[in-house]
């Protein structure tokens, strides 16, 4: 056999082991948008308003951080758009929202405006998911998620009670703002 009969038998060996390397290989991360995907303190996110759309977290080499960032809606493909703000109020039982006890859920029993992050992600999550129920009946048929992102503890100790609503896609992304016409 000759070196140059070999040469097909070798190159189908080096282009399979690399086809099998290749499906072996994880394809990028599919991020996890959960309570703790984002918070108050994600550099960008607290300069995005309702009904905006933003990038998901990335590093900025001019920032030299990870950040998110301001995309328009009508510029796809979109990350995230967000389709609400949930208030917490300070104090026991100082706010009603539907039958959510906001000041009971989060501060003290004695009032004393501590922070809870189990109560606060509950808390997001009801509120958020109540919000989304009503745009997206369907979530299945829209292909589409949401997730809260909350105030920190420091945050909170600044005065932060504010919760953001967001909307994704599952498993990719919006080709162009996700909220419904006006009804």
């Amino acid at each position: 056999m000759t070196a140059n009969s070999r040469l097909p038998a070798l190159t189908v060996v080096v282009v399979t082991a690399l086809l099998t390397l290749a499906a072996a290989s994880p394809g990028p991360a599919v991020p996890v948008k959960d309570d703790r995907f984002l918070t108050a303190q994600t550099p960008g996110v607290l300069h995005i308003e309702a009904g905006e759309c933003f990038s998901d977290p990335f590093f900025h080499r001019g920032a030299g951080e990870v950040l998110v960032v301001y995309t328009p809606c009508d510029e796809p493909p979109i990350d995230n758009q967000v389709y609400g703000f949930v208030s917490v109020a300070d104090g026991l039982g100082s706010d009603v929202v539907g039958s959510d006890v906001v000041g009971s859920d989060v501060v003290g029993s004695d009032g004393d405006d501590r922070w809870d992050r189990e109560a606060l992600a509950g808390f997001a999550w009801r509120r958020c998911g109540a919000g989304f129920a009503h745009y997206w009946s369907d979530p299945e048929e829209s292909g589409l998620n949401f997730y809260p992102v909350l105030p920190t503890q420091e945050t909170w100790a600044d005065g932060d009670r504010t919760v953001m609503c967001v909307v994704y896609r599952q498993g990719g992304r919006m080709d162009g703002s996700a909220l419904p016409a006006a009804r």
